[in-house]
Parts: C-alpha cells; structure tokens; sequence
C-alpha cells in the first residue's frame, strides 16, 4: 500500500498543489503577491503559485502532525533571520497566510477542527486523505517504470580470458624496526 511516507515529499507537494487549483475555495487573496512569508525573508516569494504550494504543504503537514494549530504551523514555516554581523536568530513564519489556508482548506472540507485527548487544532478529513493518497499513488506510478535495460554485447574469446584472469596482487614489503642501540656502562 503507497502511502505519503513512502514518496517523496517534494513530488507529493507538487502533485498536490496541481489539484489544489481546481478547488474553487483555495485561491490567493488580492495582497498574496506583495506579502512575504515571515519576517525572516527579505523577499516576497518569486513562484508565481506559491500559494497553492503552501496550502498542500500544510495540508500534508496537518496530516502528519495533526491536530495541529497555527502557532506550531507558525514554528514549522519559520527560519533564521539574516541580522548582518550579528548571530541569526529564528523567527516565527507569517500566522496570517497559515490562518487563511486553514480556513481555506475548511472550506473546501479537506481539513476540519478537532480533538485528540488534550490537542486541539486541525485534522485531515477523509477527502483531504484521498487527494493525499491518490497524489501518492500517481507518483509511485510514475517512479515505479522500468528503465529497459541494455544488452550486454558479446567480447571475443581473447577479452574475455584477459579479464577472468585475477591480478597478482603485490605486497608490502616488510619492514623490520630498527634496533635501539643499548646504553653502555661506563
């Protein structure tokens, strides 16, 4: 059975992201090209579909890690803040963007709220896992075919006797030590 643990999971975001498109729910809000996503970046992301790549990054995280909040989610999407000659410090990723995910991915009913003993957050509901999965499946298909192998070409008999024939290996010549010349009593 393919599952997301067994495939790669850029590949799985990717494919993931690709039908995060169709949904109508999940899109970009109008200020998603200008925004970065943490203080830790000095640029807004250059991907012209960024959105839908982190949308299906949390949702396989909130499938991984779930139920999960946007505090933790914040703590994941964060990195080091570049303070010139100073030490870098970490610093939390945007809690904006992974809130509107969230409620976009409620939305479309791929995630909901729940409860697991003491944990709040967000779960994946049963259509959220079937994208997962049927994402998982395509590429396990994918990377699954057979590369043809080449066929070997016969050598001539000659070739063929040269390099049956083991080398010789050669060895180390030994080294005595050398002897310690003996203190003489005077």
């Amino acid at each position: 059975m393919v599952s997301i643990y067994s495939v790669d999971p850029n590949k799985l975001v990717e494919k993931v992201a690709e039908s995060l498109k169709s949904i109508d729910t999940i899109k970009p809000p109008a200020w998603a090209s200008f925004v970065k996503t943490g203080t830790h970046k000095e640029r807004a992301p250059t991907q012209e579909d960024w959105w839908y790549t982190r949308s299906a990054a949390v949702l396989r995280s909130v499938f991984k890690l779930g139920p999960i909040g946007v505090s933790k989610l914040r703590i994941k999407y964060g990195g080091k803040k570049n303070r010139g000659h100073k030490p870098e410090e970490f610093r939390k990723g945007s809690g904006s963007i992974l809130r509107k995910i969230l409620q976009q991915l409620e939305q479309a009913e791929l995630v909901k709220k729940g409860e697991v003993g003491v944990h709040k957050g967000r779960v994946v509901t049963g259509k959220g896992k079937s994208i997962l999965d049927k994402a998982s499946v395509e590429i396990q298909k994918t990377t699954k075919k057979v590369k043809p192998q080449p066929e070997k070409k016969e050598q001539p008999a000659e070739e063929a006797v040269k390099k049956e024939k083991p080398k010789e290996e050669k060895k180390p010549a030994e080294t005595k030590p050398k002897e310690q010349p003996t203190p003489q009593k005077e």
